[in-house]
């Protein structure tokens, strides 16, 4: 990974729009966004064909192969995400085990909060 990446500030709760922003950015950079996809299927395991042969040994690696890949994507994406949060949003979203479900809370969250924040400031004018 490369070194000179500029570290992005951490989240504590304020303006989520320009740090998801910014989260996207870096993490479509990385080649991991597609983690974040709410479409992203599980890898199919090889399954004989209608013929009753087995799959090849190729194509068992290829899916091994594949799943490493997903898995080891799935830490990485998983940690920018809680290394970019302040403290005390860390020990909140520790406990989930999912780059996805860390990435929905806070979009629950705190896109809500900036909506409701938003209304009450057009409704002011």
């Amino acid at each position: 990974m490369n070194q000179d990446m500029v570290k992005l500030e951490r989240f504590d709760g304020n303006n989520f729009a320009r740090w998801q922003d910014k989260m996207i950015f870096l993490l479509t950079a990385l080649k991991i966004y597609y983690i974040l996809d709410t479409n992203l299927l599980p890898i199919e395991e090889p399954m004989p064909t209608d013929d009753g042969t087995q799959p090849s040994a190729e194509d068992i690696d290829k899916v091994i192969k594949e799943k490493k890949k997903r898995e080891e994507d799935e830490l990485l994406c998983r940690g920018h995400i809680l290394n970019t949060l302040s403290d005390r949003l860390y020990d909140l979203f520790t406990e989930m085990k999912s780059a996805r479900e860390i990435w929905t809370a806070l979009e629950f969250k705190y896109k809500a909060e900036e909506e409701g924040t938003n209304k009450y400031l057009i409704a002011k004018y």
